[in-house]
């Protein structure tokens, strides 16, 4: 019997321009976030943890890892929507571009990945991870997109609206079997 899912969106990375979103690191800032985040997760009594292997995600799991003294497992499968042929965007051409992404979720119509490709090869990669641990809370540290995609899928919500509300780094906790969002939070 599960307990809960907690997914967390990545804390604040440093931008670097000249690289592809999946090679960002975490800011200075984000490494602050990341400390707080894995305090307030406490509260949830989370029992294991598996990360997205691009480094943003990683070194947030690594943080929380550390404060929980967890062994964190690293999961290819639960990387951002593959954007690595876009290059950087306006902050008014990525949210056009992401608002289509959901908008059209059976077109490839930004990047290599259609929505539905991305929700189906994330939520395999979820659903193996709940499976190794049945009787335990896990956190899943991963990317805005996919936990939008995954959450709004599961829950019956908006994925663009959930998308919009997730900061950098937030988490949100869902009971599995009643398909209900327990809490979402926001750390700055």
């Amino acid at each position: 019997m599960k307990k809960h899912l907690i997914l967390v969106k990545h804390s604040l990375p440093e931008i670097v321009e000249s690289l592809p979103a999946n090679k960002w690191k975490l800011s200075k800032e984000g490494q602050v976030r990341a400390h707080r985040l894995a305090e307030r997760l406490s509260c949830y009594q989370p029992e294991a943890i598996a990360s997205s292997n691009e480094p943003k995600a990683k070194e947030t799991a690594e943080i929380i890892a550390l404060t929980h003294q967890w062994e964190l497992h690293i999961i290819h499968d639960l990387h951002e929507h593959d954007r690595s042929n876009v290059p950087y965007l306006s902050k008014d051409e990525f949210q056009t571009s992401i608002r289509e992404f959901f908008q059209k979720p059976d077109v490839l119509v930004f990047g290599r990945e259609t929505a539905d490709q991305s929700h189906a090869r994330f939520a395999r990669a979820v659903h193996s991870i709940l499976n190794n641990y049945m009787d335990k809370t896990v956190v899943i540290v991963a990317h805005g997109t996919v936990i939008s995609l995954f959450i709004s899928r599961l829950i019956g919500s908006s994925d663009w609206l959930l998308w919009n509300e997730l900061g950098l780094p937030s988490f949100v906790v869902i009971d599995l079997y009643s398909k209900t969002l327990i809490a979402k939070e926001n750390i700055v």
